[in-house]
């Protein structure tokens, strides 16, 4: 069985995202530059770490990762991503309202579930058979599962600059031990990885 892994960009003090999320700034009142230009204006400095992001065989999010929609089902939305998203396997998005499933191109299919964080990762398992679960985000839902230790492996990476409020990583987490795995500076972030002791 693969494990359950989640990597996420953070601030220097913590924030994956900021204040105020809407359609059109998806991290709220932060430059999402300030928070993922490692993925682009740096790539070859920083292939490993961006190409392991979509490994998995199954991916979870919450729902404010799939998209800015509160409440019920009120609009057609499809995620940020256009048409074909990174993830190309099935996404199981967290969500208080049911939802149709919706066919993306390139095998990615987001399912909604209402059943929480341990029905989600039971899903993701049965579709995962032996590969690794992503828990892909945001900072709410990764707090979720490293609360209830279900996250085997996280990788931070952190980036240069502080975004002062908004979703913080280990938010609402209770004391717990980490075992650091491995270091590794770029020019635009630090990744660091972390296993549950």
């Amino acid at each position: 069985m693969g494990i359950v892994f989640s990597d996420i960009a953070v601030s220097a003090d913590g924030y994956a995202t900021g204040l105020n999320q809407t359609e059109e700034k998806p991290f709220g009142d932060v430059d999402d530059g300030w928070l993922h230009n490692w993925m682009f204006d740096a790539y070859e400095e920083n292939k490993a770490e961006v190409d392991a992001i979509v490994t998995s065989g199954a991916t979870i999010m919450g729902r404010n990762m799939f998209g800015p929609v509160r409440g019920e089902w009120d609009r057609e939305w499809r995620g940020w991503w256009g048409p074909n998203p990174p993830y190309h396997n099935p996404v199981f998005v967290l969500t208080h309202h049911p939802h149709a499933p919706i066919e993306m191109e390139g095998g990615t299919i987001f399912h909604f579930v209402t059943e929480g964080i341990e029905v989600a990762l039971e899903r993701a398992r049965t579709v995962a058979d032996d590969q690794d679960i992503s828990i892909a985000g945001g900072a709410r839902t990764v707090n979720q599962y490293l609360a209830a230790g279900l996250l085997d492996e996280l990788r931070l990476h952190i980036t240069p600059c502080i975004i002062g409020a908004g979703e913080r990583i280990f938010e609402g987490v209770s004391p717990q031990r980490l075992e650091r795995v491995s270091v590794r500076a770029t020019s635009l972030v630090t990744h660091i990885t972390y296993r549950r002791l």
